[in-house]
């Protein structure tokens, strides 16, 4: 069976890629490779294996258009209160916390917040299905 191991995103600058990521869901690099023309730098955490992988284009300058194709990475915490006040403590800008429902029951209590090249982030509470 296939086993889920990276997501891939193109960041413009690398630094500022590394601190988000540090700073919101505790990511640090697992392994860079760097060759001629780009840079690859994947990162985790303690919690699990999957990685993210930063794609570091060296003759880029200009922002990437993320398009109409992109929709969101997940995390999911065990405190969502806590880790929403904490994102807004870093200066990271959360969304507002939101609830979903279905048939009267709670699906996810979620927010989202966006990184610094656009791409959005869904940060979801543990429960039911989003463990």
């Amino acid at each position: 069976m296939a086993k889920a191991i990276h997501m891939m995103v193109r960041v413009l600058d690398e630094e500022r890629s590394l601190a988000f990521y540090r700073k919101a869901f505790g990511l640090e690099v697992a392994e860079r490779l760097d060759f001629d023309s780009f840079t690859l730098v994947y990162l985790r955490n303690a919690e699990n294996d999957f990685e993210v992988e930063l794609t570091v284009n060296k003759d880029r300058s200009e922002p990437y258009s993320l398009g109409d194709g992109y929709g969101h990475i997940a995390f999911c915490v065990d405190n969502l209160d806590y880790e929403h006040k904490r994102f807004e403590a870093e200066g990271l800008a959360p969304e507002d916390i939101k609830e979903f429902f279905v048939e009267g029951k709670l699906l996810a209590r979620f927010f989202f917040v966006t990184d610094p090249d656009g791409y959005r982030i869904e940060m979801l509470e543990r429960h039911g299905r989003y463990q």
